[in-house]
């Protein structure tokens, strides 16, 4: 199938990849778009693989106020030099995931940060709830409601939410693809009025 500029653009939109990138995707993929996004999603993380030893010591902290004044945001996000921090593509990655945590109330970045004696009350909770059942199925209920929990209080696993298609993590990779330096979401606290901070 001929890659045609019109295919080009789509992948381009539906990735933020670079153009050159876009078209040798699609080249490689016979211009099937599916498998050309893979492609693109495979290599994004390659480069992530070798960007992460990277140090990422330069960045901003951003804050976000939502519009009725009862939510706020603020974020650390690193990068590893002060040309990238200044970046449009950069700033914009770090806005939507201050709008993210102020809409998602996640409570950790990564799933690695969830306390062990959270995760083992919470495999207890969802055992529990699924008591009775055959052991194979027991794990694999576990297992399923153990991802959504995840995808509920940690930062990296929630669904973006201006793209339902992919989670912050994806959305990550494609920005450390697109720059070519390591970032690193560091730290973030969440207020809301009323609220006790934990």
């Amino acid at each position: 199938m001929a890659v045609t500029i019109d295919l080009i653009k789509k992948l381009r939109e539906k990735t933020n990849a670079p153009m050159m990138d876009c078209k040798k995707a699609l080249q490689e993929a016979n211009g099937d778009l599916k498998t050309a996004t893979e492609i693109l999603k495979k290599r994004g993380q390659i480069v992530v693989l070798k960007k992460a030893g990277r140090t990422a010591k330069e960045g901003v902290i951003e804050s976000y106020i939502h519009s009725n004044n009862k939510i706020g945001v603020l974020l650390e996000v690193n990068c590893e030099t002060d040309f990238v921090a200044r970046n449009e593509d950069f700033r914009r990655f770090v806005r939507d995931l201050c709008m993210q945590i102020a809409a998602s109330s996640p409570v950790y970045v990564l799933r690695e940060e969830v306390p062990k004696s959270i995760v083992e009350r919470e495999k207890d909770i969802l055992k529990e709830q699924v008591k009775g059942k055959p052991k194979k199925i027991v794990e694999k209920i576990v297992n399923g409601k153990l991802e959504k929990f995840y995808s509920e209080v940690c930062l990296m696993d929630q669904v973006f939410i201006k793209d339902d298609k992919i989670k912050i993590k994806d959305y990550l990779t494609t920005i450390i693809g697109k720059i070519g330096e390591n970032i690193v979401v560091r730290r973030f606290v969440r207020f809301q009025v009323g609220e006790d901070i934990g």
